[in-house]
């Protein structure tokens, strides 16, 4: 009996301690707010994509984000870098998933990671690695079943990692959310029943994976009761959740935008991004995550698009290399500050909203425990307004909250910048580029070793299955003794229509002309006179890609290469359409084959040395140097000045596509207060939209550090150098 006693007493008291850590290891939600460990929170976040940085930069991206007022780091998972073929993972280095989430743990933050597996981002096919496309019967993101076992088995991955690592909140670890899908709402009222069906499906079976987290859907109004429906955008103050239960979530508040090549750099203003935060903290809201709070690099060819920039800054609080970015960080952080004061006050009560006027509101949260907090606010775009509120009077700017978490002092006005200017600099880094040599590919061979050869244009991804932005098209032409272009008379025009992104135009092995596309306009026709010789002349296409698209309903359908027609005008009987003809395909070019980019691999060819680098305007050209690392800490970047377009590696890492193409748009416009639109001020339409491309400090040696360029027109590598980005107070 007392044995028996014994083991009740033994059993309760296993129940109660298991009861204590599920309660200290929870993470719950009402409509107020999220509640972890038992109590509500403000929670701050911002995003950081591990794969946009070095394992070396985490850490201090990491500590400046705490130390910038936030809760927790946002990151989506980035499939295609994770399983570049199917079945077969990689988790290391920047890829090292594992790692950077224990670092965040380390700092004593919070994770919301976002699973997806689509996740857009302006990365290369939205995430998706390539070979998805090609599982039989596959349609992306609907109601599909190859689709769903893909995603469901590549979900369940990274779950099972983060389970094995104890990493979930209810196991003691920091992610207290996860993601599924993203952004999905508008798309799934195209593909209808079916897409309504998928979101359902990709929701239940996030759900049952048992993380013991709450599960988001952002942007998705239909977002079933086991999920939690969130908001992106500019402003997310008009937003409410689809459930009274629900907390109101801001997944994404834009912090700035990306660039694209041939477009203006886009910034937001501190204010209106303070004033929109504050604006969701007063209707109720209760997490913020700043998109982005770093942004970082596309390193690689992973930046998506087409036509992403290499540089993924974002005008975010911390810049693409790491350095905080004022007045952004700073104001963002006494925001943070003042909010947090309100804390106990916001989750405890719901406002009471009171006019003060025809532009000017009132939000008071009073607690039943005493505690209260004030929002004033003016929504008048340009006049500054005196309120009485509590028989005081405060002044309020155009535009502003003022945060009152007494309900008395003001300590926080969302448009009274109180923090130094940054100034970034880009100074010489005193690093000489030493021992110039060339390499030219051989544009005569091009279709010698070609292995595949069909009558017709192919498109270009089912040919390179992106293994390279390259893909030549060849063919022949057999031009009579007897044509009048012979004999003086104009020259004959070829004509090619392109779906994109870059396209250069060979004849006999020289360079006829090339044509581009634009983010606006992605496809484009290469039109030009062509030098032809009586006999058989080559034609060669090289086609260039800018990176996949990344976003649209049935993206992986998109097109792109040289689909035609592909037509000469002007012989003597008349067009001439060579669309059907035999062309014969090459993926990449000889220095990609020769790997070389790598330290072992520069020595498969023979470099040409000094003549021929200062203003070589040879299509085709590989370009290698030495650098000794420069002294000090600063981050470190290649001033690409005197190049056009191409890629650039350093001792093997690919520091990204550059293109020196200058910016078109409207830089006048930053009437930003007020619009309800995407409030971007715009700059640098004088310049190229990208001239400096970030060269980590962790991928240096102290001497003897390698650098490749390859160019694809060809300019003056004499030109580059390297320089250090400093941040000075203004």
């Amino acid at each position: 009996m007392e044995a028996n006693l014994g083991s009740k007493w033994f059993l309760l008291l296993v129940v109660l301690i298991l009861c204590v850590e599920l309660t200290q290891c929870s993470v719950t939600y009402d409509r107020k707010a999220l509640i972890i460990n038992g109590q509500r929170r403000i929670l701050f976040s911002g995003s950081i994509h591990y794969p946009r940085s070095t394992p070396q930069m985490w850490e201090g991206l990491i500590q400046k984000a705490k130390d910038g007022g936030l809760d927790a780091i946002d990151t989506y998972v980035f499939w295609n870098l994770h399983e570049p073929s199917p079945g077969n993972y990689n988790f290391e280095g920047r890829y090292d998933l594992v790692e950077f989430i224990k670092m965040v743990q380390r700092a004593g933050l919070y994770v919301h990671l976002r699973i997806g597996p689509y996740i857009c981002a302006e990365w290369n096919f939205g995430g998706f690695p390539v070979w998805l496309k090609y599982v039989p019967g596959i349609s992306f993101r609907t109601d599909n079943q190859p689709f769903k076992m893909a995603m469901q088995s590549f979900t369940e991955k990274i779950v099972g990692m983060m389970k094995d690592e104890k990493l979930f909140e209810s196991q003691g670890g920091p992610i207290i959310l996860s993601q599924i899908e993203n952004e999905y709402g508008p798309e799934s009222k195209l593909f209808g029943d079916a897409g309504h069906s998928y979101m359902i499906w990709a929701a239940k079976m996030a759900v049952e994976l048992d993380t013991g987290v709450p599960w988001v859907m952002c942007k998705e109004d239909d977002a079933p009761d086991s999920v939690i429906n969130t908001c992106n955008g500019f402003y997310c103050d008009y937003f409410s959740p689809n459930n009274p239960n629900k907390p109101t979530m801001w997944t994404e508040a834009w912090t700035g935008w990306f660039t694209e090549f041939g477009g203006p750099i886009h910034q937001r203003p501190v204010e209106d991004l303070a004033f929109a935060v504050a604006r969701l903290i007063q209707k109720g809201g209760s997490f913020v995550n700043y998109y982005m709070y770093h942004g970082g690099t596309n390193f690689g060819r992973t930046a998506g698009g087409p036509f992403i920039t290499t540089s993924y800054d974002y005008d975010a609080p911390i810049d693409e290399y790491g350095l905080i970015r004022q007045p952004k960080y700073g104001h963002l952080k006494e925001l943070h500050k003042a909010i947090k004061l309100c804390e106990q006050a916001l989750v405890s009560a719901d406002p009471t909203v009171t006019s003060l006027g025809s532009y000017e509101q009132a939000h008071v949260f009073s607690s039943h425990s005493g505690d209260c907090a004030a929002f004033l606010s003016n929504y008048h775009s340009e006049s500054t307004s005196t309120v009485t509120f509590n028989n005081m009077h405060y002044e309020l700017p155009p535009w502003s909250i003022s945060i009152l978490p007494d309900c008395k002092n003001v300590v926080f006005n969302t448009a009274k910048v109180g923090v130094q200017i940054s100034g970034m600099q880009m100074l010489s880094a005193n690093a000489e580029l030493l021992s110039w040599e060339t390499f030219n590919e051989d544009i005569s061979s091009v279709d010698d070793d070609s292995k595949i050869t069909v009558l017709g244009l192919l498109e270009q991804l089912n040919v390179t299955r992106d293994a390279s932005d390259y893909l030549w098209y060849t063919t022949s032409v057999e031009i009579s003794p007897s044509e009048s272009f012979l004999r003086g008379a104009q020259h004959p025009v070829l004509s090619v229509q392109s779906a994109g992104h870059a396209l250069h135009v060979f004849i006999n092995g020289h360079l006829s002309g090339s044509a581009f596309g634009t983010p606006q306009s992605r496809r484009f026709t290469f039109t030009g006179n062509v030098n032809l010789n009586a006999g058989t002349n080559k034609i060669s296409l090289l086609s260039v890609a800018v990176g996949l698209p990344n976003n649209g309903p049935h993206f992986e359908t998109a097109n792109t290469g040289v689909l035609g027609p592909v037509v000469l005008h002007g012989l003597d009987d008349g067009k001439r359409d060579l669309s059907w003809q035999k062309w014969s395909y090459q993926v990449g070019l000889k220095g990609e084959t020769k790997d070389l980019v790598s330290p072992s691999g520069i020595s498969s060819v023979d470099w040409m040395q000094g003549s021929l680098v200062a203003d070589n305007q040879q299509p085709l050209t590989w370009f290698k140097a030495y650098f000794n690392a420069p002294e000090g800490d600063e981050p470190l970047a290649l001033d690409m000045t005197g190049m056009s377009k191409g890629q650039a590696w350093i001792n093997g890492q690919s520091i990204g596509r550059y293109w020196m193409v200058y910016a078109n748009g409207d830089c006048s416009d930053c009437n930003y207060a007020g619009t309800y639109r995407q409030a971007k001020c715009q700059s640098g339409c004088d310049q190229p939209t990208q001239k400096w491309y970030h060269v980590p400090r962790s991928w240096l040696k102290p001497t003897q550090n390698l650098l490749i360029v390859f160019d694809e027109i060809g300019g003056d590598a004499s030109k580059i150098s390297l320089v250090k980005r400093s941040a000075t107070s203004v």
